[in-house]
């Protein structure tokens, strides 16, 4: 195989960038013209591009092997959803996604760890989306007060969950869970060794 398997960054020239939106939130969309580098004489497409922050999920799985599970109504799709804990990279420049995860976890879980392991980076709909989604887990839990944060909108409605790992990884393979970065965070955890059935082999 002549091409690398990996993703690569890559830039592609675009001759004019306007925005479509502006939500003064966290999220807005924009619209380039691409030229596709080779293609002489072609006239630039147009492609929208949902400019995103980036978000953290977090796997917390306690002694037990059991998984801190939120379950969240979200109103785009309609449906109340098994989850994670998670958050949007949205405070300063420099603030790194595993400050974020700690951040979130606690807010959202009222949970700190003292290990914490990535298990991997990926883009949620590259075609449209900036999004970069980094994913961990975190281990050695103990409980910590959420701070002056405090919970609102979907996130009041928020139930708690504590699942056992191999419970939550057949309910992702069969599709009673359907949540992308929870699935994500499951998968690569447990093709890792890292939590749940061959956890103890893998580590040796």
């Amino acid at each position: 195989m002549s091409t690398p398997l990996e993703d690569r960054p890559e830039s592609w020239p675009v001759t004019e960038s306007a925005g479509l939106t502006d939500t003064g939130w966290v999220v807005d969309l924009r619209k380039d013209l691409v030229l596709r580098p080779g293609g002489d004489g072609e006239e630039p497409f147009a492609r929208l591009v949902l400019e995103h922050p980036g978000a953290v999920i977090v796997l917390a799985v306690d002694d037990g092997d059991r998984v801190l599970c939120l379950v969240q109504y979200r109103h785009a799709a309609g449906r109340r959803f098994v989850e994670l804990p998670a958050g949007l990279l949205d405070g300063p420049e420099d603030e790194k996604p595993l400050e974020v995860a700690r951040r979130e976890l606690r807010e959202e879980a009222q949970l700190d760890a003292e290990e914490w392991t990535p298990l991997g980076t990926t883009w949620s709909s590259p075609g449209i989306s900036e999004e970069v989604m980094h994913l961990f887990l975190a281990r050695g839990l103990r409980t910590v007060d959420r701070g002056d944060f405090v919970l609102q909108h979907e996130e009041a409605d928020m139930e708690t969950l504590w699942v056992p790992f191999e419970e939550l990884r057949a309910a992702v393979l069969d599709g009673r869970v359907g949540d992308g970065p929870l699935v994500q965070a499951v998968l690569l955890a447990a093709a890792k060794g890292l939590v749940g059935r061959g956890t103890s082999e893998a580590a040796t």
